[in-house]
């Protein structure tokens, strides 16, 4: 059979002669797509990106690589005696892990059948992988029915991995040996690895539908009134305020397609483009994104400007979202309103966890208005060699492995709106002349691109380091300093905020309480006492996560003094007052002030406390407020 079959190729890639039914009919149509391709048959190597594009593949499928790991971790042992490896790709084609007998995985290498290479049918003709890929579903390719003749002494077995919600293709697991190893069992192999890889994925799939639907009832008391969507980390509706609005906008204007063919980061400027009034906010876990919040058709009103506020006081209101009385932290507001005010390209400075990124989005919002784009980029938190095209986008071509469309950098995607820089030290010095170009004339030019864009934006860039330090280093020019820094904010340490502490835990537990449906908390003495003596290293970022747990594990009402973790209760000290009074004082001079403005609206006065209408009455009793 293998030499008719070898016939059969001869004489289709000699003069084009169709082979008759002695070949399957799956690879006869393969062979016809390889050619429409114009893959030449004696081609040897499939083509390979680029180690940066790599990390980028590799880093934008973590979840699939996260639910192949243990299946490649056992084909270590169990595929060394079977003289074959086991493959993983992403949804093109593209190799993202291997593992298997060491030989020939080392053995895979001369055809590029290893990390980075891209075995899509157009580029490498007829193979398991691309095949897989094109028909749907598992298949097997065995020596001669390769198109490309080098090829021809691998036997391979592919099955697609899909998203079982909508059946869209993530992936493809590859059983590969030398021809002379072929197991009719690897395809068997294949199907299990490849069930046992999707039903991982549907777990991490819902785990993550339960963050996202969190992270949605957290946003529904400040969106109260509006239309929303919950989309998960490819594009499916998780979860719709109202049957036919958002949800039927969505579906019909085809950005639903057009958003699951896209990396989520892409997203926003996608919606921009087609719904202008659109909002999204991205849920993050674990540093990645896993999906989004999206407000569609409905315009929110404008936050209020320089023209819409009569006073510094009324300003700072812009800045609600950012909780704190104490005078550091008014300090810190209405200098942020004053430098929002002048239009001026802002620094904010202070530790990790104080709440930089909540001062950002304020001042875009007091600037731009919150219906247009703020854009956050992480400069840390980007390869080295794939910043350059993050930020200033590039043309198709551009590099190996590129978007065949090219792509839109994130300075373009802020155009009218807030370009963040988070991290901003860790831009790397031979990028920061290009963006001081940038900011300096407005005009983006794209990787591999002579033609540049106009955009105008505002700037915000946040900070850990000191800069000046960085630039004593020679790690950061002076002139992109003074660009970026022509006024600067220094947001206050937690341990710096005095009373700010008690106001932040009481409004953690009520929010983490609301999430776990349970009872408001009350704190103990002890605890009070604890997490107002503990200096708070990671600040209100580590205050939430705390408070988090506390909630969590608490047994009643109350947060306990063993509720809290070693290192805050160790922290009591002896001449601490009564801080659960100035707890109970804080919370009933908050709900005052709160009906008082709501003229008695209690609906509305709940929602601006972010707390159910039943506690609020339960409030007013215990404090003895009239209604």
């Amino acid at each position: 059979m293998g030499a008719q079959i070898r016939q059969a190729w001869e004489r289709f890639v000699s003069d084009g002669e169709l082979p008759g039914q002695t070949i399957r009919d799956v690879v006869t149509q393969s062979w016809k797509r390889s050619a429409g391709f114009h893959v030449g048959f004696n081609r040897r190597l499939a083509p390979m990106v680029e180690e940066g594009e790599l990390h980028r593949r590799r880093t934008g499928n973590a979840i699939l690589i996260s639910a192949a790991a243990p299946a490649l971790g056992r084909s270590r042992t169990f595929l060394a005696d079977a003289r074959s490896m086991l493959i993983l790709t992403e949804a093109s084609g593209l190799i993202i892990a291997t593992e298997g007998d060491p030989r020939v995985v080392d053995a895979g290498r001369a055809n590029h059948l290893e990390l980075g290479g891209h075995w899509h049918e157009q580029q490498i003709g007829t193979n398991a992988i691309g095949t897989a890929l094109a028909e749907g579903a598992a298949v097997q390719i065995h020596g001669s029915e390769h198109y490309c003749e080098d090829v021809q002494r691998w036997t391979c077995a592919a099955v697609p991995v899909k998203n079982s919600a909508n059946g869209r293709i993530l992936g493809v697991v590859d059983i590969s040996g030398r021809v002379e190893s072929f197991n009719p069992q690897s395809m068997a192999l294949a199907v299990a690895v490849g069930g046992e890889i999707e039903s991982a994925l549907d777990r991490m799939l819902r785990m993550e539908h339960e963050v996202l639907l969190r992270h949605f009832l957290m946003k529904r008391s400040v969106w109260l009134n509006e239309d929303m969507l919950v989309l998960d980390r490819y594009g499916l509706v998780v979860h719709a305020t109202k049957e036919g609005g958002s949800a039927g906008v969505w579906k019909e204007s085809g950005m639903r397609e057009e958003v699951q063919t896209l990396p989520i980061p892409e997203w926003q400027a996608e919606l921009r483009r087609r719904e202008p009034n659109a909002k999204i906010e991205f849920v993050r876990q674990e540093g990645g994104e896993i999906g989004a919040i999206v407000l569609l058709g409905r315009p929110q009103a404008k936050t209020a400007t320089r023209s819409g506020a009569s006073s510094l006081r009324e300003r700072v209101v812009l800045f609600s979202d950012i909780l704190g009385k104490s005078p550091a932290m008014l300090a810190a507001k209405e200098r942020a309103v004053r430098l929002s005010e002048a239009g001026l390209p802002v620094l904010i400075e202070g530790e990790t966890g104080t709440g930089k990124e909540l001062f950002a989005r304020a001042i875009h919002a007091q600037v731009r208005g919150s219906q247009a784009p703020f854009v956050p980029v992480n400069c840390g938190g980007i390869a080295r060699d794939l910043i350059a095209s993050e930020l200033f986008g590039y043309n198709k071509g551009s590099f190996t492995g590129a978007d065949e469309r090219g792509r839109e950098g994130r300075i373009v995607a802020a155009d009218g709106g807030t370009l963040c820089l988070d991290e901003i030290g860790e831009m790397p010095l031979e990028l920061q002349s290009y963006l001081l170009r940038v900011l300096e004339d407005g005009i983006v030019y794209p990787v591999g691109s002579q033609e540049g864009r106009q955009v105008e934006l505002s700037l915000v860039s946040m900070t850990n380091r000191s800069l000046a330090g960085e630039i004593a280093a020679g790690r950061f020019r002076s002139d992109l300093f003074y660009r970026v820094a022509a006024a600067t904010i220094t947001i206050p340490p937690l341990r710096d905020r005095g009373d700010d502490v008690i106001l932040l835990a009481g409004h953690f537990a009520e929010l983490a309480a609301r999430r776990l449906s349970k009872a408001m908390p009350r704190f103990s003495e002890e605890a009070l006492q604890a997490i107002c003596a503990y200096r708070w290293p990671g600040n209100v970022r580590q205050l939430r996560n705390i408070i988090d747990a506390a909630v969590a594990l608490m047994p009643g009402d109350d947060i306990r003094l063993e509720n809290l973790p070693a290192e805050v209760r160790e922290g009591i000290p002896v001449n601490v007052t009564s801080a659960a009074g100035a707890l109970r004082k804080a919370e009933e001079t908050a709900i005052r002030e709160a009906v008082e403005a709501c003229n008695g609206n209690m609906t509305e006065a709940a929602r601006r406390l972010g707390i159910a209408r039943s506690t609020l009455y339960v409030r007013l009793a215990e404090y003895g407020i009239n209604r």
